[in-house]
Parts: C-alpha cells; structure tokens; sequence
C-alpha cells in the first residue's frame, strides 16, 4: 500500500489562511530562504541526521537512494551512527517535512505527529487537557501500539528533559511542544525499536525533531484558520531573521521569535450527540443508547432513579447520629427550586419506586446535561518562544554549533460547579474523609449536613454561648440537622497550567582523518510547570462555612466573592524537569567489503534527569487539609546513566548490506542492561528493496512508578461485568437487565490507586521487523511492514478482577489489595454500596504482547 501520510478524521474542519504578511530584507529571490535538506543537516548536528538530496514526501520513507546523476554526499539517518550515502537503511524511518504540513493546514509539528499510522498507542494529545488529563497541557506520541514511556523524543539527536508530570502519573515523556515549531526543518520517525544506539525509552521507536541548521535574510508569517461554524480559531504569528552562509562566509547566525494562540472549544458549540447526555437517538440494529442527563427519562418515561444535580437539596437527619429520623420523610427538598434547569415531574407510581425513594414528595426533579453545560473538547492553548542558533566552519572539515531555545505554554479550561459532596482522593498518610458517606475512623458521621446551630466559631456550636438557629437548615428549628447535596452553581472549577521549558546545546563534528569522524554534542535542559486550580473545594474550609454559617445556601448568589475564595482558595502547584547530557561518537572505515566499505562506529555517552512534581493535594497535614478532586500525585527523584554503543555496518555485495549494533546503560540506580540489534537490507534491483531487523530492548522504571511521593488515583467507568446477579438483585435488575437498573449502579464510577513500588525491574524486550519498499519513480514508494513486539517484566498495575469480584462476593479481600466501599445510593441507603477505590503496587510480570501491523 502507500505509505503517505494521512490526515485521521477530526471533530472539527480547520480552514487555514495563507500567509497574509511577509517581510523581505535584501534578498530578492525569497523572504525565507531554506537550505535544501542536504545541506540543512550537515554534520554539525550531533549526531546528525539527514535525508537525501532530494527530500521525501511527508510522511514517506526515506528514498532507496541517492541519483546517480545527483551529487553524492554523506549522510546519517535516525538510528545510525554512520554516514552513508544510501540513505535507506535496515530500519524503516518516515520523514515528515515543515512545507507539507503547511499545505495539509496543519499548524503544528504535533498535529502533524498525531496523524501518523504509526502513532496507534495511547497517545497524549492537547485535548486531552480539557478533559482533567494528568500532564495537562503536554502532547506525547506513542507508537506501535505501546505506551508514550516506550517512544524515545530527539531534538537534534539530542535527548529532551521529561516533562515534570507523568502521564496518568506513571509514564514520563517528553512533551512534544518543547521545540518551538517555526525552527523545525523535519522529522524523522524511526518506526523500530532503537535501545541499541539510544537506550531506554526507544522500545517502539524514535521520533528525532531536526531544527534548521541555517536561515538567512528576514522571512515571517502571519496565518489564522477557523471552524465552518464559526469557532475554534487558531492564531499564529513568526518572525525568523538570520545572516551568514556557510559556504560562502563559514558561518550563519539566525534567530526566530512566534506566537500561537488556540480558543478554547465547549461541548455544547458542536451538534448531536457530541453535546448531549442524552444518547436515545443513537441506535444500532434496533438498540438505542440510554438518556444519561442526570435525571433525564428514558424512553418508558422513567427516570432511573433520583440522582445529585448541581441545586442544592436538603432532607431531615438526626443530629446526633446522622441518620434517618423514624416517621420523618427521608426524601430531599430543594432549597431553592432548580436554578433554571430543566425540571421532570415523576407519576406516583415513579415516586413509589426503590430507585426515587429520596426523590422529592412532590415529584419534581432537576435535568442536568452535564456534556451540554460543561463539557469541554478542546482548552485554550497560548504558546510563544523564542530561539538562537550560530553555527560555523572551522577548517574544511569541522563544523560547530551552539543553540538556545525557550518556550512557554500556557492552556486553561473550565469544568464543573464545586463539589460539596464526595470522597476525598485516596489518602496515604490517613483514612480517607468522605462528606458523602460515614467513615468508621472519623465517628461514623461524616455525611455533609447542616447543623442545627451555627456559631462564630464554628466549634461546639451547640452549647456556645453566641449560639443561634441556622438560617439555612430549612428543619433546624424542629432540632433537626439537614443532610444536603448538590454543588455550588457560582464556582466553577477552573484549571490553568503554565509550561516554561530552557534548552541549550552544542555539537562539533567533521573528519579528524580522511577515514576518521567524531561527533561531540550535549544539551542542558529545564522545564519549570506551574499549575493552578480554583474553584476546588478545600474540605475543611467547607465545613467552617457550613458551621460558622458564612456560606448562603438558600441564595448562592448572595455569596461574596471572599467567601467563595475561602471555602475553594487557589491551589498553586511548581514541578521541575531537569536534563543534563553529554555524548560523542568516532567513525571510520575498517575495511573494502565488495559491497562498500566496512564501517565501524563507537560512541559513549553521560546523562543526569531529574523529576521533582510535589503532590499538590496530599493528606499530610490532616484528612480534611486537602480539596475534593485534585489528584494527589507527587514523585520526585533523580538518577545518572553511563552509556557505550557500537555500530558495524557491512555491505557484503551491492545487493546486500548487514548491520549490527549494540548499547551498554548502567544506571546510578543500579541496573544495567545490553541492547543488541542486527538488521539486513537486500535490494536486487534499484526500484525493490527488502528489509529485516532483530533487536532486544529495555526500560527501566519511570519515576513515577518508583518514585512516587504520593500515591495517583484514576477512575474508569463501571460495566455490567464487573456486578454479579447477586449484588443486582437488590436494585430488582440483573446483568441481563441491566438496562433498567438505577443510574447509581449504572453510571457509577471507580478508583484504581497505584502506589509506586521501588523494587521494580526493568522491562525486556524482543521485536523484529520485516519490510518491503518498492519505489517506481522517485519520490512515489510502497511500503509493507510488519512488527512484532513482546515485552517479558512489563512493568504494569495489578489485574483487579479478583479483588473485586472478592467485594461484590462479600468475600476476603486478596492480599496486596485494598478495597473502599462507594458511598451508599441515597435513595437505598440500607443496600450494599459500589465499591469505590482498589488500590494496589505496580508490578513486574512475565506479560507477552504482540503487535501485528501494515504500515
């Protein structure tokens, strides 16, 4: 098939601008005068990387090789230490060019990225920011299927610092957006496990970004696009200005400043069903999907059952206990109607049911479309930055160059209305607090209720002297408490980060002899992420306001602005990234095969990173000294890596080349590992190529799986399977009509905490690839690959399965497992609850996995 490179199906239509300014100085051919890309990546990149005189279609592979009628020069390909001048090695490599993502429209070296076939594993993209992502604000790629820790990040051939937070808390990755794009000349994407010349982390493959190595004269550009409808524009803006060439004045220096700005996109902004809840329309052979807004009726005309809307509401409880009061109604009452949401009115016959046995006694109940309201698709994303680059020819065979990079990223969304009641994150140093049920450690009373006395205070307000009736307990003057529920309509969770990324680095290389090369380079890096959240209930200063009465829950609105920062103040977060690496290489020729020279080359390499991500919501200061729904994730440690590599290439014949490689690591942390790899090219004729590798891999364990200070939680949704018969009986459903049982079963939600585990091993890998190119005419290629990976020691979280089919059975937790109860279904607070959270230590386990793909 054809490998090019294809756009994947998006949400929305970008109809990007041409470019509407462009500044000329002193040159009358161009405004942005780009070497070609033989030249652009000489030998002053470390290590550097290269494509042939004639630079392949975005997104292809790299061509057979150079035209004999063309001038040859040497080059070096993404996974090779060697120059070359037949740029198709063993490996399959991808190229990816600036100028054709300009003509797909696509405004960023990351979008272009994501639409990669190869990139088919969990990748991390900007939306994913929107919708409460762990490294919000950060883009990863992920390829072969395998997960972003497994996809080695080059710049130059150069390794980039981690970004500070861990996706999903566990995978360290470098994010995507660190090189600013205006400054990138390429990409290549080597689509083959790489451990042998580059480490850990190059299980699936690299993807190595390649800056322009020389600019001059003044280019800038100025673009916006827009959606069809309207929205989601994407402003971008660059100036780039350099002098000097190469050839002629053995020296160029060039500079280039951008700024890119995307709006934010809602939910509510896109037609059905992308903006509802509600997915009755949505059918398949006769099955509908369910109406799942909150309250919202099913196609019978039933609710599902009475569920926690944003309006507060309130039913009568015993002060003392918290419990039901006999020949008290349990059900709740709104407090102040439904804040202009749609309202359902229940039959009698609805209200007699299990399911709406808390539902209000007049029968109407508050609609919430939380997708409609809320729901976020993309957030809003301002990046602007800066680089510098000088590079020089020292003699007629050295070239050095030195380059600065900086680059801030800022994104931003809105969530949901404050939560007031509910589970605090998994605790780590106490018994996790809960408003929503009773926990057993606290005096078995926790559930949120408004006392029947408020005072100055807010301590022992029974008995205090200043004492009096509180003015939101609708039922405090019959000496009742008042158990409420809802969220607060005028605080909005709000979510910001800030990404500020330092890069230096250098590169020297050339021919010490007529057959011998170095290559020295090294790169320092920091990432400085600073992140802030409002709008997040801090749980003890909820119940201040709920005692001292500060806070109105009959009229929201009446609330000051400093009441609101009181009971949600702003939680500020700083992590740091930190990369330091050293590297060189030597080349030369051993040699005369009949096939070409016998090429050997040797490198070593030092590296020190560093992570420290403190928890921003950790229980260290107390149970209640946290907030509702911040993950508390923290991880924090440091490590130094000593690396030897080789490279042998042998071109046995013209038709057949053998290359074999290999990489020593040893970690400061006290593993080690060799990474071998041996690959084969047959090519009988010039238009056919036939490719084969063999390699073994490693990853060493992430700090957030080994170094975690805090431990991280991830929720997933609950599916019938995981309920047996003999727990859905008492809702009157089953897994065959599992349809019908109420949303608190249906839509429930649950935890699965990882705790990190510092005697983890290092995950082994073997992969082979097998290929085939045929190239017709120049610059048009078909290529079939085939890969196949297995992983032995994965590192991964423990199957749950056992613990909770152990719960639901009312058996004996297995050991290493902890599993905490969800709070019980208010309208059946007597049945047995959901389980809520399964927390367990990752894992090193004999775990096979095999990826098979044409690409």
């Amino acid at each position: 098939m054809i490998n090019t490179f294809r756009s994947a199906p998006k949400m929305r239509l970008l109809l990007t601008a041409a470019p509407v300014a462009l500044i000329v100085l002193a040159s009358p051919a161009a405004a942005q005068v780009a070497v070609p890309p033989a030249q652009t990546d000489g030998p002053a990149n470390a290590q550097p990387a290269a494509v042939p005189n004639s630079p392949a279609p975005q997104g292809q592979d790299v061509g057979q090789a150079v035209d004999e009628n063309q001038n040859t020069q040497d080059i070096v390909v993404t996974g090779s230490l060697l120059r070359r001048t037949d740029a198709e090695t063993p490996s399959p490599v991808t190229v990816i060019t600036t100028e054709n993502l300009d003509r797909r429209g696509l405004s960023t070296v990351q979008d272009g990225l994501q639409t990669l076939a190869s990139n088919n594993g969990p990748a991390l993209t900007n939306s994913f920011t929107a919708n409460g992502a762990f490294a919000g604000g950060a883009s990863a790629v992920s390829l072969r299927g395998l997960s972003s820790n497994s996809t080695l990040v080059l710049f130059d051939n150069l390794r980039g610092a981690y970004y500070p937070l861990a996706d999903d808390g566990t995978r360290n990755f470098v994010d995507l957006n660190t090189i600013p794009d205006d400054i990138v000349e390429r990409v290549e994407v080597l689509r083959d496990g790489a451990s042998s010349l580059y480490g850990a982390d190059a299980v699936a493959g690299v993807v190595n970004i390649i800056t322009k190595k020389q600019f001059k004269g003044i280019g800038g550009r100025v673009e916006g696009g827009i959606a069809e409808r309207g929205d989601a524009s994407q402003y971008r803006m660059s100036l780039t200005a350099g002098t000097g060439d190469l050839e002629d004045d053995r020296f160029n220096v060039y500079a280039s400043g951008f700024y890119y700005r995307s709006e934010a996109l809602k939910s509510s902004k896109r037609p059905y069903p992308y903006n509802s809840d509600d997915l009755r329309n949505i059918c398949f052979e006769g099955n509908c999907g369910s109406n799942n807004v909150i309250n919202g009726t099913e196609a019978n005309g039933n609710t599902g059952g009475f569920e926690i809307a944003t309006p507060f509401a309130v039913r009568p409880r015993d002060p003392i206990t918290g419990a039901a009061i006999p020949g008290v109604s349990a059900r709740y009452q709104y407090l102040n109607g439904c804040q202009g949401l749609p309202t359902a009115q229940l039959t009698p016959a609805e209200l007699a049911l299990a399911g709406n046995a808390a539902a209000p006694a007049n029968g109407v109940v508050c609609q919430e479309d939380v997708t409609n309201l809320y729901g976020n698709i993309t957030p809003l994303i301002e990046r602007f930055g800066g680089s510098a680059r000088a590079t020089a020819k020292i003699g007629d065979t050295v070239e050095a160059y030195g380059e600065f990079n900086f680059l801030q990223t800022s994104t931003a969304y809105t969530g949901l209305p404050a939560t007031i009641r509910g589970n605090a994150p998994a605790g780590f140093y106490f018994p996790r607090y809960s408003t929503s049920a009773n926990i057993a450690a606290y005096g078995n009373n926790t559930i949120l209720q408004l006392p029947v006395y408020v005072c100055a205070s807010g301590v022992n307000c029974a008995t205090a002297t200043d004492r009096t009736l509180n003015p939101n307990n609708p039922f405090a003057a019959q000496g009742q408490s008042a158990a409420i529920i809802g969220r607060i309509p005028n605080l909005r969770e709000q979510n910001e980060s800030r990404t500020r990324a330092y890069r230096a680095a250098f590169g020297i290389s050339g021919d010490i002899t007529d057959n011998i090369g170095f290559n020295l380079g090294g790169t320092a890096m920091h990432i400085d992420l600073q992140t802030k959240a409002n709008g997040y209930v801090r749980i003890q200063n909820l119940l201040n306001a709920i005692n001292t009465g500060s806070y109105n829950f009959i009229n929201p609105a009446a609330n000051s602005q400093t009441v609101l920062d009181q009971i949600a103040p702003e939680n500020v977060n700083n992590a740091t990234s930190d990369l330091y690496q050293l590297q060189g290489n030597v080349q030369t020729t051993l040699a005369q095969l009949p096939g070409g020279p016998l090429a050997i080359g040797l490198g070593a390499a030092v590296r020190y990173e560093a992570v420290d991500a403190p928890s921003g919501n950790s229980d260290i200061n107390g149970p209640t000294q946290r907030y509702f729904r911040l993950n508390g994730f923290g991880a924090k440690g440091n490590r130094t890596v000593y690396s030897a590599y080789a490279e042998l290439e042998a071109p046995i014949v013209d038709q057949l080349t053998v290359n074999a490689s290999g990489r020593y690591d040893k970690y400061s942390s006290g593993q080690d590992n060799f990474s071998p790899k041996v690959g084969a090219k047959f090519t009988p004729i010039r238009q056919l190529a036939i490719r084969g590798t063999w390699s073994k891999g490693f990853r060493i364990p992430s700090f957030g799986e080994a170094n975690a200070t805090f431990p991280t939680t991830g929720y997933v949704g609950a599916t019938q399977g995981i309920y047996p018969d003999s727990y859905l009986a008492q809702y009157g459903c089953s897994r065959a009509t599992y349809t019908s049982c109420p949303a608190y079963v249906t839509g429930a939600t649950y935890g699965q905490t990882s705790i990190s585990n510092p005697d983890l091993k290092a995950e082994k890998s073997r992969s082979y690839t097998a290929g085939i190119l045929v190239e017709p005419i120049r610059n048009v290629s078909f290529t079939v690959d085939y890969f196949n990976i297995r992983k032995t020691d994965a590192i991964t979280t423990a199957n749950n399965a056992p613990a909770i089919a152990a719960y639901y059975s009312g058996q004996t937790i297995p050991a290493g497992y902890t599993v905490i109860a969800d709070p019980a279904d208010i309208n059946n607070p007597h049945f047995f609850g959901s389980q809520h959270i399964c927390s367990y230590s990752y894992l090193s386990k004999k775990f096979g996995k095999v990826d098979v793909s044409t690409v």
